[in-house]
């Protein structure tokens, strides 16, 4: 505590060299915000549409899993963050969650759950704007609900390899699947929010529409054609007349479905060339509308998804392209002989290979995705009164607003 002590006196020493003090720093950054309205109104807005989510899931028949903090293993992200938090406890490290992925697939291997959802932490230490611009939509501190669905599908490697056509026309049906599944939880949360606070969204000065179903799509290759890849899913939003739409097919996380990847002759197919029609994950979109004008802001992505890889072989093949561990786990008498070369993926890649008494694969095939708390908020409030992030937020750490975090 004493570091902590010594950082905010020489914060506080810095402020009284620029004729400001601690007392109007906190005023005006935080308890000014906390007694206002526009907090209130986003907060009740909070409340309903994490319940509106939760109540869907529950009632779809997903069960609640406890919140993971703190593991030897997370996710390792396709996007560059500052570092990953490390805690030391009983001599062995253990790394802040930057997602609760790898723990949703290990609790899904009960074959007769039919999925699970959490209110999944998230700590990830976002690298502050170059260009020190407020961005406002990102938090190194943030609340997502997390689900994962079991998809049974029971296809093996041999029909992985053999069959393509075959595992193909399966995939598209699991990916409209998936669509549809998130598409109705998006509308019971609309229908939440309208239900109760219909007051709160006046005062914020924005509107909602329920969505219809099929939602518009778009394929992420044709989106970064046709816009570019700087703010394309703004600029596509732009084109697009409902509130919500689908960007599919971004080629992004190790764990996001790719197929056709691996071939019968032991090759496997380039990341590079892999097009959207491969990729079989999703976005979900959403903009906020002006009450007063009916105009649509910048679109933001909310939710995002996939089917993922569920075989040995590719899991092992997408770590390693993605330089996440430096080899193939060997195993020998159950024992993973290269653990210490894996880092924290030993573990997890031991359970993967497991197979039950009649020798089929514990690690289930699944689908799922994961809607941020705040970012959903931000992207549907935003406007009259709601201008970044932290306008929604008690304790939000964005890493454009300040230099140092008091709370």
């Amino acid at each position: 505590m004493g570091f902590i002590g010594e950082d905010l006196f020489h914060f506080q020493a810095t402020l009284e060299q620029s004729g400001s003090s601690l007392e109007e720093y906190i005023r005006e950054n935080y308890v000014d915000k906390w007694a206002n309205d526009s907090l209130f109104h986003g907060m009740a807005v909070r409340t309903t549409m994490v319940t509106a989510i939760n109540n869907f899931l529950a009632n779809e028949g997903l069960l609640n899993l406890e919140r993971v903090q703190m593991s030897p293993v997370t996710d390792p992200l396709a996007h560059d963050v500052e570092h990953v938090p490390t805690i030391h406890y009983k001599g062995m490290p253990y790394v802040a969650t930057h997602s609760m992925i790898y723990m949703k697939f290990l609790a899904c291997f009960n074959s007769r759950l039919k999925g699970i959802y959490v209110d999944s932490p998230n700590i990830r230490l976002e690298i502050e704007s170059p260009q020190r611009k407020q961005r406002g939509k990102y938090l190194i501190d943030f609340s997502q609900i997390d689900i994962e669905l079991r998809r049974n599908r029971g296809l093996d490697l041999e029909a992985y390899l053999n069959e393509p056509e075959r595992v193909k026309g399966i995939l598209r049906e699991d990916m409209e699947k998936a669509l549809d599944f998130f598409e109705r939880m998006i509308i019971a949360m609309v229908e939440g929010i309208l239900e109760k606070n219909e007051d709160d969204l006046k005062a914020l000065g924005v509107a909602l529409e329920v969505p219809k179903q099929p939602f518009p799509r778009i394929k992420h290759d044709e989106m970064t054609e046709k816009y570019g890849r700087v703010a394309a899913e703004a600029k596509a939003g732009e084109d697009i007349p409902t509130q919500f739409f689908w960007v599919t097919g971004l080629m992004r996380e190790n764990y996001d479905l790719i197929y056709p990847y691996l071939f019968p002759d032991g090759g496997k197919k380039e990341i590079k060339s892999f097009t959207s029609d491969m990729v079989y994950n999703y976005d979900i979109c959403a903009k906020a509308i002006n009450r007063e004008t009916g105009k649509f802001l910048p679109a933001l992505e909310i939710l995002s998804g996939a089917i993922r890889e569920w075989l040995f072989e590719p899991i092992v093949e997408r770590l390693i392209d993605n330089r996440i561990i430096p080899e193939r786990p060997e195993f020998e008498n159950g024992q993973l002989v290269n653990i210490a070369t894996l880092n924290g993926y030993g573990p997890f890649l031991s359970a993967a290979s497991m197979k039950d008494k009649e020798g089929k694969p514990y690690f289930p095939d699944t689908l799922g995705g994961g809607i941020g708390v705040e970012r959903t908020l931000y992207a549907l409030l935003r406007g009259a009164k709601i201008e970044k992030i932290d306008d929604l937020t008690c304790f939000g750490k964005n890493p454009d607003s300040h230099p140092i975090f008091l709370f």
